[in-house]
């Protein structure tokens, strides 16, 4: 099946939003997703947005059992390492699951690698979640390590509470 990879625009933001669920129901956390369409129309189409996106999509003869005809999105970020220098941070990765099988993953994951080296990056990092084997495996087979393993890194998040806690605690000016 061939499946057009293209930056998305503000006009697929729906369709990301809705994809963002699927891949929630997936992960078993669909509780967690607050983000709307609107937020992602702001913060990635903007002056100086906060991500990037690609979307593929099939042609009209192809569409989902649903109708849909874009079927899969990486969703991804700039970082910077003080060892490396520019990375990309892949958040999200996702393909529909009727679509999977289909080289349109690794089509996504490939794009944003060339994106990212155009831009001088170094490495492309994401996580995974422990129970998610075939997706550990896709990226193993293509040559990612896996940094808990081999370094013993975690990542560590603050939000919520702890955020405006730690937010509080910051030096006054």
């Amino acid at each position: 099946m061939n499946a057009r990879i293209r930056a998305a625009t503000k006009e697929d933001c729906k369709e990301i939003s809705r994809m963002i669920m699927e891949l929630a129901v997936f992960e078993k956390m669909p509780e967690q997703v607050k983000i709307t369409h609107e937020e992602l129309e702001r913060d990635g189409f903007c002056q100086n947005p906060f991500f990037e996106c690609l979307v593929a999509e099939v042609p009209e003869e192809h569409k989902s059992k649903q109708g849909y005809t874009v079927v899969g999105y990486a969703l991804y970020f700039y970082t910077y390492s003080t060892w490396k220098g520019r990375s990309v941070y892949l958040e999200d990765l996702y393909v529909m699951p009727e679509f999977r099988g289909n080289g349109i993953g690794k089509g996504l994951l490939s794009k944003v690698a060339e994106v990212g080296k155009k831009k001088q990056c170094v490495r492309l990092q994401l996580s995974v979640l422990n129970w998610n084997s075939p997706a550990r495996d896709f990226y193993a087979v293509k040559g990612a390590q896996d940094l808990t393993v081999t370094e013993g890194w975690h990542f560590i998040r603050f939000d919520g509470q702890s955020l405006d806690d730690l937010a509080n605690e910051a030096p006054k000016d």
